[in-house]
């Protein structure tokens, strides 16, 4: 075990029962036996080994009768692969003779070669294996201080662990060194390693979490309003490709009991966001003209429709698409996917509004600051462009 093989691998080699190898391990507690009274203890075993132990060449027996092999590659394998590789032999065809996956070669060719020649020698291979095996292994990030602070500094500007990743790539694209997978950044901030990033940083996540924490939420309305509702099923196509710009998904973000409110609007194709003042409470006639004069500070062209779910703050939808010439689609009950931008869009928003806090201090000026905050942040399904520059396309196309 102390080479980096696991315990149950380590077991099978010396060829003794997993449990034995446990209490060699770990030891054994004092136990009076029934039939002698003896007193049996043992302690653990903690002296170093002398000389190496390797695992069997050839495939061992298993108890069904399947041919089993050793978890890791032998040298004797790797002489193998680098014999038949210099041959010329396909990688199935190796992996069919030593009873191992085709994966398992192409993998093992592909890391463990001559990082400069590309040349595989299969003793320098067992090498790097071995040195690659023992855990716990450092993380790239506590490893790099150019790296840990050019991630730090975008998770202080509340970039998220894709966005960096992202950014990271193009900004550094021969220095492989400084790349990251978004599976590390979240590992360094919820594990902590020693080293890594501030633990305060990891507030900085759309979440809010330090830890990962599954969560499920129902949301269940199923108010009815008197004037007949237009259902998502009877939007046009255009609105569903999104294809063409102007059709918009809207919801509310509510803050301490329930007494205050914030209007979303997310525009479709381009993910623009649009803030709603609601200083009145978000009864439906101070809703409805609240949105009203929010979507006439828009063009004509884009005022094509507005999808919303069945909240009674939409109670006066007639009203307000008479005003506005706007359709309003709503969403079938219990379906919050239905409208996917605007609730992704608001996971964002809760970070500027947290949960079980009063929305009304936050004035016009500010919800447009955080508007034009989130406007301006990159976005993978825009091809990593900014919803603003993706409106102002549109706009500039249109004219």
């Amino acid at each position: 075990m102390s080479q980096g093989v696991s315990s149950r691998e380590a077991c099978r080699v010396v060829g003794v029962n997993y449990r034995t190898g446990k209490r060699w391990r770990n030891g054994r507690n004092p136990t009076t036996r029934v039939r002698t009274g003896r007193e049996v203890a043992a302690a653990p075993i903690t002296a170093p080994i002398t000389a190496p132990v390797t695992a069997p060449v050839t495939p061992v027996q298993g108890e069904q009768g399947e041919r089993r092999r050793s978890r890791y590659l032998s040298e004797q394998e790797r002489i193998c692969i680098a014999d038949r590789w210099r041959e010329q032999v396909s990688w199935r065809e190796i992996a069919r003779e030593l009873g191992r996956d085709v994966s398992t070669i192409s993998r093992e060719i592909r890391r463990n070669r001559h990082p400069v020649s590309g040349i595989y020698r299969p003793h320098a291979a067992h090498a790097r294996a071995l040195a690659r095996r023992p855990r716990p292994k450092p993380r790239k990030i506590t490893a790099n201080p150019q790296l840990r602070q050019t991630v730090q500094d975008r998770l202080d500007a509340r970039w998220s662990p894709e966005q960096i990743t992202t950014y990271l790539r193009a900004l550094f694209p021969d220095q492989p060194e400084m790349h990251v997978s978004c599976e590390t950044i979240y590992q360094t901030l919820y594990l902590q390693a020693r080293g890594g990033l501030r633990r305060e940083v990891a507030t900085a996540l759309r979440t809010g979490r330090a830890i990962r924490k599954p969560r499920w939420q129902t949301q269940l309305r199923r108010p009815r309003f008197r004037a007949p509702m237009l259902m998502i099923s009877q939007r046009p196509a255009e609105a569903q490709d999104r294809a063409i710009p102007g059709h918009w998904e809207g919801d509310l973000i509510i803050g301490k009991d329930n007494a205050s409110a914030i209007g979303t609007l997310v525009e479709r194709a381009t993910r623009y966001l649009m803030l709603i003042h609601l200083p009145h409470g978000r009864t439906a006639e101070a809703f409805r003209d609240a949105l009203t004069a929010t979507i006439h500070t828009l063009p004509t062209h884009l005022r094509r429709s507005l999808t919303w779910d069945q909240g009674r703050e939409m109670a006066g939808h007639a009203q307000f698409s008479l005003a506005t010439d706007m359709p309003v689609y709503f969403c079938d009950p219990a379906s919050p996917w239905q409208r996917g931008s605007n609730e992704n869009t608001n996971g964002l928003l809760r970070q500027y509004f947290p949960k079980s806090t009063d929305l009304t201090t936050h004035t016009p000026d500010h919800l447009t600051a955080v508007a034009a905050e989130l406007n301006g942040r990159p976005r993978k399904t825009l091809n990593w462009q900014t919803p603003a520059q993706r409106l102002a396309t549109v706009l500039t196309t249109h004219n």
